[in-house]
This record gives C-alpha cells, structure tokens and sequence, in this order.
C-alpha cells in the first residue's frame, strides 16, 4: 500500500477536463475575474482522452480505486461519455462519479450512464431564484439545475446535491432546500471555504455544519417523520469527507467541514489538473507536472515513479493548519474541481 508520510494511503482521483464552466458562482469564477476576456486554456493544452486513461492507469496501480471527474464544468467538454466508457473498464476501478452543476444534464445523463458513470454529484445553493442567481453569477434559475438532477435520476444515476453555505447569502433557506430533494437525493451541506484567489473568503461568512444540523432540527419533527432529531451515521469508508446524518424519517444529509472540523488526517485523494499537473490538496499551491514527461515519451513505470514519489513525501494538512497559510496562493478551484 502507497502510504504518504502521515500514513494516508491514495485511493481517490479526481482529474479536471477543462477549466470552462457555463456558469460564474461567486466563491469559485466570479465574474469580475472570469469575464469575457479571461484567458481560458487552449485546447492543445488540456490532456487528451488517451493521456487521461494512461494516467489514471497508473494511479490505480498505486491504489486508486474510485476516480472522480470534475472540472470547470466537465459536461462542457466535448464527447465525455467517451471518456467514462474508457475509465470504467478500467480494471481496478471500483467507481466513476461525476461533479457537475446539472445545466447539461438533460441533454448527456442518459450517455453517461450508458458509457458507465455510477453517479453524479450536482451543486445547488438554494431554490430561491433571487438568490441562486446571484451566488452563480449569471442569474440562472434554479429549475434548470433541477430539470438537471430529475434527469440523472430518470436515466438510473446515483445523486447527491452539494449545497456551499455562506452566511448571509444563502442560509435562511437550507431547510426548504433539504425538504424539497430529501426523497430523491443525499444534500451536503458544505462550509465556505477559501479556494482559490478571488472568493472574498473570510471567516465571518462561515456557517459552522453544527449551526446548519441545528437550523435543519429546529422545525422539530414533523408527521411524515422529517426533521426533528439527527443522529449520526457511521462512515462508508475512512477518508469520507461528509459526515453523514439521518433524521427520524431515516432521510440522510452530508455535513463537509473543512473549516471547523477538518478531516486531512483522513484525506486519500490526489487531484489531477486539466492540463496534467498534480496537486495533493484542494489547497495547494504548487503542483507535479506529469504532462510533460507523459508527452516526452516516458514510459508507464516512469510516470507511476514520478506519482509514488510525490504521494510518499507528501505532508499537506492544509484545513488543520489553516491561518496564516490563507494568504498563500493557491491553485484556483477551476483548475482541479472540488
């Protein structure tokens, strides 16, 4: 077993498809630095379908197990299911899921789950139009995201919906939010976090997953057995990143704290970038080219060296050390999704 030097072992990959996203959420591309002239990467730059399968190849020599694809917006990038197909026969992979916002959904759920995809896990602030439209920055309403989701479930994929909580943005309407898709999906609720360079993160607009378990017990139970008292649940597996709940009703929620109970002694994923570039954190700074020595010719073990080698030294711990690390640069979330 690969284990870095905190003894965590690599069983997680998520690899980024493009840095483009069709919408501009505030506390990831806000729209006053991703506008109309941003410099997005060209497509000679991003790793092609066949570089995407000899890495994650070699990750899961190493021990990879479940890989993730995320973007930017990955459904932007042309023929996804072709690449799906290509990773989940992939021997070893016990596990393809997909981080989307859900606008595409209607038009590609169906491929997806053809091609092999198991899941898909949508982000959705709030149903308030007023308000979603302004946290995704281009006044898109909810009931697209929505439409999204009914289609991953009509087409048989597995869905979670990934709620960012910011205080004063979106909070007041967790409840409805939970109630309204409890029946068909597991929320997440997921404290703000400082990603990236330009979310305006500060801690004031954190709403600790206790205040967000407290709001969703409040209205106490109801007669259909909703709400009321949360227990928690034991993990599926170690490195889980959401805390898992269910209420009376046997209804889950996923509580993500990164902020105030941080999980990186616990942490097994690496992140691959659209562009071949490594990172061992969310937060990280820097990153492990592995595009170059992949496109000058080395061979499959040199790239699975490169790989080990970087997880065996790695030491990020970013969420329990976080501080005065905030105002390190780091790699922006549309690079490596979330």
């Amino acid at each position: 077993m690969l284990l870095d030097r905190l003894g965590r072992p690599l069983r997680d990959l998520r690899v980024s498809v493009t840095d483009r996203c069709n919408l501009r959420c505030t506390y990831c591309m806000p729209a006053d630095v991703f506008g109309p002239d941003y410099a997005f990467l060209p497509r000679a730059e991003l790793l092609t379908f066949e570089e995407i399968e000899r890495l994650a190849r070699a990750f899961v020599a190493l021990g990879v197990q479940k890989l993730r694809i995320t973007g930017g917006e990955p459904l932007l990038r042309r023929d996804l299911p072709d690449l799906i197909a290509r990773l989940s026969r992939m021997n070893g992979v016990q596990d393809v899921a997909l981080t989307t916002n859900g606008l595409l959904l209607p038009r590609l759920a169906g491929d997806l789950k053809a091609a092999g995809l198991n899941r898909v896990t949508v982000s959705l602030d709030s149903l308030d139009p007023e308000v979603f439209g302004r946290m995704n920055g281009l006044k898109v309403q909810p009931q697209r995201v929505l439409d999204g989701i009914e289609a991953a479930l009509q087409a048989g994929l597995g869905v979670k919906v990934n709620t960012v909580v910011q205080r004063g943005v979106n909070d007041a309407g967790l409840r409805d939010l939970w109630l309204a898709l409890r029946d068909s999906a597991v929320v997440r609720f997921i404290e703000f976090m400082d990603v990236g360079n330009h979310n305006g993160w500060n801690l004031d607009a954190v709403v600790p997953s206790r205040e967000v378990l407290a709001r969703l017990s409040a209205a106490g139970e109801g007669a259909d057995g909703t709400g009321g008292e949360f227990q928690p649940v034991n993990p599926n597996y170690r490195g889980e990143v959401a805390a898992r709940h269910v209420d009376a009703g046997g209804h889950e929620i996923g509580l993500i704290s990164s902020v105030t109970a941080p999980f990186c002694g616990d942490c097994s994923r690496a992140r691959l970038s659209a562009v071949g570039v490594l990172y061992t954190c969310l937060f990280a700074g820097v990153g492990t080219d592995l595009r170059a020595p992949l496109r000058a010719g080395a061979s499959d073990t040199e790239v699975r060296d490169v790989i080990a080698g970087v997880w065996q030294g790695r030491r990020d711990r970013y969420s329990e050390e976080r501080g005065e690390n905030t105002r390190e640069r780091k790699v922006e979330m549309s690079h490596i999704g979330g």
